[in-house]
């Protein structure tokens, strides 16, 4: 039976700008590499507006005979609170993004129960900027994943940013390592949490 909750750690699959060693670690203080690995049938796509990168954001759609490859990083308790709150996925189910629990499958064809972050709301498709795009290859590129796919990547229609990208937040987003789900005033802990992050929605 799969249980997330009863390791001492959490899988993420991530598959977009996360996979850039230079975003990921800038926003988990230990993200450890697990394993290269696919999503069947599912493909990233582009929705909505980033102010960081003037374009689409990135998620994923079902696409029946398409892998959408990626990395899972082992990442503490404190650190998946962490990029989920860079993330603005929040517990009151409001935040711009979820947690999607799903199995990926790694290069050598052992399966892992994983999370990953998934847009809420999709609407139109909106293309990506070059450089947003140029980023997402990069981290692709950084880990090895298949020619063919970082191929299919670079083929993705893309739009120029209308300003210098990526934009930086007028928020300091460190404050959220100072953060922990084992505060002992837990409710003051959440309620903080939860302030931070529509802050943080804001400046997206």
């Amino acid at each position: 039976m799969r249980d997330f909750y009863s390791r001492s750690y959490q899988l993420y699959f991530v598959y977009g700008s996360n996979m850039n060693n230079e975003q990921i670690t800038s926003r988990c203080l230990n993200p450890e590499v697990f394993a290269i690995a696919r999503l069947s049938n599912y493909k990233i796509a582009f929705f909505g507006y980033s102010k960081t990168w003037d374009g689409g954001e990135e998620s994923l759609i079902r696409e029946p005979g398409e892998d959408l490859w990626g990395v899972i990083y082992k990442l503490s308790f404190s650190d998946a609170d962490r990029l989920d709150a860079w993330q603005d996925v929040r517990l009151d189910g409001n935040g711009s993004h979820f947690l999607y629990p799903t199995d990926v499958v790694d290069t050598e064809g052992n399966n892992y129960p994983v999370l990953l972050i998934k847009k809420d709301m999709l609407g139109k498709p909106k293309k990506p900027t070059e450089e947003y795009l140029s980023y997402i290859v990069s981290g692709a590129l950084f880990h090895v994943l298949p020619p063919e796919y970082i191929e299919k990547l670079k083929k993705i229609e893309t739009k120029k940013a209308s300003f210098p990208v990526p934009k930086k937040s007028k928020f300091d987003r460190s404050i959220l390592a100072n953060l922990s789900c084992d505060c002992d005033d837990y409710g003051t802990s959440m309620e903080n949490g939860l302030g931070l992050r529509t802050e943080i929605s804001a400046n997206r």
